[in-house]
């Protein structure tokens, strides 16, 4: 499980909330043609794919944020000075 980084709500731009997300995920899915196909996402693409599937179950990032942590204003957030990166 890769570290929380700040995620941003559809409906609340000003806000970013820390939600930890695999690192690594292998989704199964149906081609048209009813074969079963399996994706492999990694890094930046696999967190991506997580949250749109949260969104597909009906979840809001907030529902994976651990307790006491609380969303950071994006103001906060922009100058916090921290790189994009995987570990």
């Amino acid at each position: 499980m890769g570290e929380g980084w700040p995620e941003p709500p559809f409906t609340g731009r000003f806000v970013r909330g820390l939600v930890p997300r695999p690192l690594k995920i292998t989704i199964e899915t149906k081609a048209l043609t009813g074969e079963t196909v399996t994706t492999v996402y990694e890094r930046g693409l696999a967190r991506l794919i997580h949250h749109e599937i949260d969104h597909l179950d009906g979840q809001l990032y907030t529902t994976r944020m651990r307790t006491a942590v609380q969303p950071i204003p994006v103001e906060e957030y922009r100058q916090t000075g921290r790189a994009w990166a995987y570990e």
